[in-house]
């Protein structure tokens, strides 16, 4: 028996100008929808302004659940649409 962990896939992004790094990942902190984490916040200067600029990218990482079948195959048919495999372990 094979026991596997999925979750739903789902990723969005955002762009925000700030004064500071701090202003900055406190701008993309407010942003965050629920259920999704901050994964990638490339920093750029602005030429000629004081100004920092990123584009947030957000993954979702909440909803975990546990589907279980008798091998891989089957294992990995019953993943839904939009859901990915995240491990598997031996029961």
């Amino acid at each position: 028996m094979l026991i596997g962990m999925i979750r739903p896939r789902g990723a969005t992004s955002t762009d925000v100008t700030g004064t500071s790094l701090e202003d900055v990942q406190q701008q993309l902190e407010a942003q965050r929808p629920e259920g999704y984490e901050l994964v990638n916040s490339p920093a750029e200067m602005i030429k000629g302004a004081a100004l920092i600029n990123t584009t947030g990218t957000y993954e979702r990482r909440d909803d975990v659940r546990e589907i279980e079948a008798d091998d891989m195959a089957a294992l990995e048919a019953k993943v839904p649409d939009g859901w990915q495999l995240l491990s598997v372990r031996r029961a």
